[in-house]
This record gives C-alpha cells, structure tokens and sequence, in this order.
C-alpha cells in the first residue's frame, strides 16, 4: 500500500484529491493536524514519509516544500504554478506524447498543467509538432471557466449573502495580458510568442471550455480535415478523447463536463474559419484529476484507476 500526503488538503484541488484517494484501497493517506498545517518539521515529517506528496499550495509554499524533502524515493506532484517550466520536472500532461508519458512514469517531480494552459496545449502541441502551425504564429485563445478556479477565496465570494452585482455576469480578467499560464502555455506547446489570451470567469462553480480560432491561412500546408485526423490519431484514450461533434443544437457548454476527469476535443467551423475547442473540467482535468493521474502513472497503475471518466 502507498503512502501518500495531501500538502494543502483544505484548498479546492486538495478536497478533490483527497476525495479520489479516500476510495482507494491501494492507497494510505497521511494526515495533517489542523494546527500543524504550517508547521515546518510536521510538514517535512509527512513528506519524507510519503511515497507521493502532493502539493496543493500557493508558489510559494510550493517551493518550501520542496526544499523539505530530503527522502530521494519521494514523488512531488506539484498543483501550483512553481514548477511547470523548471528543467528537470515533467509536464503532467502525458496525452501530449510518449516522451511525456515516460518522463512522468521515471520521474520524482512532477508539475500539473494549469487549467487554461492544458485545454490551450492540447490543441497547438499536435499542431506545432506536427509543423502544421510554424512557431512563430501569433494566436488568440478564449477560456470560459467556472469560479472554482479562482480558489477557496473566490469560491466564497460568488457565494456568499449580498454578493456584488458584477458577479451575476461573466468577467473578463487578466486584461494586462500577464496571466501565469502564458509562460506555460508557450513554453510546452512550443511557441515563440505569446499567445493573446482571454479568459472569462462565469457564475457557475466548475467546468472549461478553451477555444482557439484560426483562419485557413494560418495553416502550412494543412486543413481543417488534416487537424482532425491528427487530433483522432493523438487523443484516443478516455482521458482526452477527440469527438466529432461537442455542441447541443449549435451551442457548446463551459459545464458540461463538470464534475468529470476527462477532456473533450473537437474541431469546428468551416474550410476557412475553425474553432479549436478542449471542454473539460478545470478542477478535473484542469487540476484534480491531473495530479491522480500522473500519480497513476507514477505508480506503474493504469492512469484511470481512481478517475470519474
């Protein structure tokens, strides 16, 4: 049986985590003292003991925990945004390609994609990898998420007594163009520069839709037909899967995979004007179901064991 510790159980991504785990027979689950959250030598006990350690915490934290571990058999799967780009830790996204699958399955250090940036990623990795769009393109990308994703602190807000006004409409946020995801996003899929990216926060607690639009001139050498097959080939598995088709009477839902550890991708549009689209669950996929599936990995299981899918 593996021993596993939740550093930052409370938050939104640690409930969610702790909640798969709980089913598992293969799994023991350490836990913390409330009163103990923040103590370092409790923190760095519980760590060195585990056999995977996830971390559901703040940058910061993060990186103080993993200075913590002094135990060289110990998995750190981190949920934060600390160590996405850091040489020497694997992308937790192991659909992407059977590199990213063993760097996963070899690795002790393991970053979860961010919720925008992994919806982002599996639509422009294949492309680029395929050399169907050049590095260098400039891309526009759409994000409709719930308010799950802003956190605990977020999670209280749109739901608490004599909210504000604004909050009964969807919010564009990041609108200084700065948003933690990019370096992600454009780091993994590999492009060169930064994408434009907009992301909407909506009054419904947990679910994604990611678009990106291309015209037929950004494609070199390609169609809409040529990205479907690629994407067919690619995503197979019932983790992220491609679908012909993820509209209901011509209208696409942010929350229609809420509560779900998969991903959806499809292709839309016509000949000249495409939509790329991943819908998913940002606290499935997008975060959650993530961490438990490398963890999976890690492990030497099935990735599945353990997911909603």
């Amino acid at each position: 049986m593996k021993k596993v510790f939740i550093d930052g159980e409370a938050g939104t991504t640690g409930l969610r985590i702790h909640k798969r785990l709980s089913q598992r027979s293969d799994i023991q689950l350490f836990a913390i003292k409330t009163a103990l959250r923040k103590d370092p030598v409790e923190r760095a006990r519980l760590l060195n003991e585990a056999d995977v350690a996830f971390l559901c915490l703040p940058d910061a934290a993060a990186m103080e925990a993993v200075a913590l571990v002094e135990n060289p058999d110990t998995v750190i799967i981190d949920a934060s945004t600390a160590h996405r780009t850091t040489p020497g830790w694997a992308y937790g996204f192991p659909e992407l390609s059977e590199r990213h699958y063993e760097a996963i399955r070899t690795s002790k250090r393991i970053a979860v994609p961010g919720c925008h940036a992994a919806g982002f990623i599996a639509l422009v990795y294949p492309l680029i990898e395929a050399g169907v769009l050049t590095r260098d393109i400039r891309l526009t990308c759409f994000s409709l998420t719930g308010y799950s994703g802003g956190g605990n602190r977020m999670i209280a807000e749109y739901e608490s007594e004599g909210r504000a006004p604004e909050l009964d409409f969807p919010r564009v946020y990041a609108i200084e163009q700065q948003h933690k995801h990019i370096k992600e996003m454009m780091a993994v899929s590999g492009l060169t520069k930064a994408p434009h990216f907009e992301p909407v926060v909506a009054d419904y607690y947990s679910g994604m839709l990611v678009t990106v639009p291309l015209f037929a001139e950004m494609l070199s050498g390609a169609d809409a037909a040529d990205i479907t097959t690629l994407y067919n080939k690619k995503y197979s598995s019932k983790i992220v899967r491609y679908c012909d088709t993820i509209d209901k009477a011509g209208f696409v839902s942010s929350g229609a995979l809420s509560g779900a550890d998969y991903m959806n991708i499809c292709v839309m549009g016509n000949g000249d004007r495409i939509t790329l689209a991943a819908q998913f669950d940002n606290l499935g996929k997008g975060a959650s179901g993530s961490a438990v599936e490398c963890m999976n990995i890690a492990l030497g299981l099935d990735p599945r064991t353990g997911l909603v899918l």
